[in-house]
């Protein structure tokens, strides 16, 4: 009996596997949400710096000749406050975070509880996109979209930026696994990706010519594409109608308890990711229970 065998004959073993392995990734996905827009920006420093030219020569040279190398594999993972390397026994997934208190080993300056919420979220919800798809090329696809949302909701949380690095090829994944149709057939998932795209381009340029501002950035536009090209056109209202809800929600309970401003600009990019889930999993049932609704 193969591991695949023994994942249908056991269910609640594949579960636990995804589980473990989600919490493995969410401690990932840690690293990505922090060093991947540091990544950016110094790429788009480096950019900047060739395209002047020698007019910046010198200061060039001097940021080469300083900077250290950096990904997302090094440098190893330290504390931001005392720079104490984190030890493997140190990095396991919520478990070390609780052992130790919340806090760092050496300074003891308290370590954000976001941390190990990001490790639980993934490794729940990947255990149940588990459940939910059961032991199936689905669910492997489905997993790997809820780990792309995960990264780019926090990311875009933090940074107000959607990289193209996860989002692309999000988008291009889509497309391919639906050749087989994996989640929709191809045709929906390229109308889906088109459709994804100019909706909110469309919203953005109306916005921005009835009030001079800009209510969103490109990169929602590619995320709803990529949405879009997993799910197809047909769930692309609901997704918009549940990220629309949401962001609402939250944006009303930002102003009411915390006070924000309501002129505050709010990322866009966790709604989205949250209705892509939601439409990921219930979209067919919510759809058809909307239709439902509707007068003949």
């Amino acid at each position: 009996m193969d591991l695949l065998d023994t994942f249908r004959a056991v269910p609640w073993f594949f579960v636990g596997t995804a589980i473990i392995l989600g919490l493995t990734v969410g401690s990932f996905l840690n690293v990505v949400i922090h060093r991947l827009p540091i990544m950016l920006e110094r790429d788009w420093t480096a950019q900047c710096l060739e395209f002047l030219g020698d007019k910046i020569v010198v200061k060039q040279a001097e940021t080469t000749a300083n900077g250290n190398k950096y990904n997302l594999v090094v440098p190893r993972s330290a504390c931001p406050s005392c720079g104490k390397r984190i030890r493997a026994l140190q990095n396991i997934p919520v478990l070390s975070y609780l052992l130790l208190g919340g806090k760092c080993s050496a300074c003891k300056t308290r370590i954000s509880i976001r941390y190990p919420l990001v490790e639980a979220l993934t490794g729940l919800l990947t255990g149940f996109l588990a459940w939910r798809f059961g032991v199936t090329l689905a669910a492997g696809f489905a997993i790997i979209y809820l780990w792309a949302l995960v990264a780019l909701a926090f990311i875009d949380a933090d940074t107000t930026l959607l990289p193209d690095d996860i989002t692309l090829p999000l988008l291009w994944l889509g497309l391919m696994i639906n050749i087989g149709g994996v989640f929709t057939d191809i045709g929906s998932a390229t109308v889906g990706a088109a459709g994804g795209y100019v909706i909110l381009w469309s919203v953005y340029w109306g916005f921005k010519l009835l009030t001079g501002k800009e209510g969103m950035g490109y990169g929602d536009f590619k995320l709803l594409a990529a949405i879009g090209a997993w799910l197809g056109w047909q769930l692309l209202p609901l997704v918009i109608l549940l990220s629309a809800a949401v962001g609402t929600v939250v944006g009303i309970a930002g102003i009411v308890i915390k006070g924000r401003d309501k002129g505050a600009k709010l990322p866009f990019g966790p709604y989205l990711a949250t209705a892509g889930l939601i439409a990921l999993v219930w979209g067919q049932q919510l759809n058809a229970w909307y239709l439902g609704r509707m007068p003949a």
